[in-house]
């Protein structure tokens, strides 16, 4: 069902809760951390190599899923910009052509690094010789609508753990690389991110993984340890999700609270096992915007102060993919993919990739299976609207 115009509720960025706490091992100090202040030398790029592949790139590239203006990639390389960011499923596809033109028709193929991915076959409807062949088939594909000989990270996009350790998705990984079609591989992961990054360090045939890692995750210990680990094996990591979902606007609504979008990146970026961000953006301000976090990482005045903001992380209530609210659903719904779907709508105004990703809800966990509540008993752990978004999603999509 098309979107619907209007919701009547457009809570963006609401809530209460205490002040931000410190984060572990100090990401969340003010002052630079002096393993950083050599690299921060104004005018000067900051580059980290990706693991122990041959790869070095800015400390922010770009998050190409949601952008749709080529001018916008095009502006983005000559900003600086060097590592980009698809898809398979991105625009159903189109993404990866756009990306792929901006490229040839700027001859820079070698002085770029293109990272994309896609899902590989459930295990419970598949065999592992047709997962095999159908992520090598996806990759036929992703570079086929890249124009391109080969990528140069290829990732299993959202892997369960079956999926990570299954003989036929590590077979497909290893083939790619075998053909030359993909130089280095590894998996996104949205959710149980721990457990997965933990197996790809543990296998051993993963170069890099994409993780969503922002300020919301401060306390997070288990992550920026798993991270932290994967960094010391070898492991390139790259961040998204690193703005916590907060869309400057929100679609049809009023303007959303203010947030400091480079206080957010640098937040990200202070945490040295990261190799690079991939923020999102489809415009030339928020473009310019994220570059200028690439030059250096001492936070401003301006920053300082909204990191300092009681209540930080209930303003910009983001899901963190726990799960744990699951078990407070009465009608075992899928939450945590729905509050991405709510996160693709609503908040990044992408309503093709939300549609998509409704889609893979199984039908027995799908948002149908809100329709007749009066009243949703979802809760949060952390500071997400549970109620408030199942009740936007069912006006644009019920």
């Amino acid at each position: 069902m098309a979107f619907k115009e209007n919701l009547s509720r457009r809570k963006f960025l609401t809530g209460t809760g205490s002040a931000l706490a410190l984060a572990p091992m100090g990401l969340n100090r003010l002052d630079l951390p002096a393993s950083m202040a050599a690299a921060a030398q104004s005018g000067t790029i900051i580059k980290r190599k990706l693991g122990k592949t041959d790869i070095e790139v800015p400390i922010v590239s770009m998050g190409v899923m949601n952008a749709d203006n080529p001018v916008v990639i095009q502006e983005s390389y000559k900003q600086g910009v060097r590592f980009f960011d698809t898809a398979r499923r991105y625009q159903n596809g189109n993404n990866e052509m756009i990306v792929g033109n901006v490229i040839r028709n700027l001859g820079v193929r070698n002085q770029v690094y293109i990272q994309t991915k896609a899902h590989a076959l459930p295990l419970e409807r598949s065999s592992e010789s047709e997962r095999r062949q159908a992520l090598l088939a996806e990759l036929d594909d992703s570079l086929a609508a890249l124009q391109m000989d080969y990528v140069d990270i290829f990732l299993v996009h959202s892997p369960t753990f079956e999926q990570m350790i299954d003989s036929g998705v590590k077979a497909a990984l290893q083939e790619m690389k075998k053909q030359k079609k993909a130089r280095y591989v590894g998996a996104a992961t949205h959710m149980d991110q721990v457990r997965i990054i933990n197996t790809a360090v543990k296998d051993g045939i993963f170069d890099a993984v994409t993780t969503s890692f922002n300020f919301t995750m401060s306390q997070e210990t288990g992550l920026i340890n798993a991270i932290r680990n994967a960094a010391k094996a070898g492991m390139g990591i790259v961040a998204m999700k690193t703005q916590a979902g907060g869309g400057r606007t929100r679609p049809g609504g009023p303007p959303a609270q203010p947030v400091n979008h480079t206080a957010l990146l640098k937040w990200v970026l202070r945490n040295e096992d990261i190799t690079t961000a991939i923020p999102g953006y489809t415009n030339f301000d928020h473009m310019k915007e994220n570059f200028s976090v690439a030059f250096g990482l001492d936070y401003s005045d301006a920053e300082k102060k909204f990191l300092s903001e009681r209540n930080l992380q209930a303003l910009v209530p983001f899901c963190k993919q726990c799960e744990t609210c699951r078990s407070t659903c009465p009608n075992g719904v899928d939450i945590p993919t729905l509050m991405r779907t709510y996160m693709y709508a609503a908040q990044y105004g992408n309503f093709v990739h939300a549609r998509e990703t409704l889609d893979e809800i199984a039908a027995n966990a799908s948002l149908k299976n809100c329709a007749d509540c009066s009243a949703c008993s979802a809760k949060c752990a952390n500071y997400v609207s549970i109620a408030s978004n199942i009740r936007d999603l069912k006006t644009m999509y019920l």
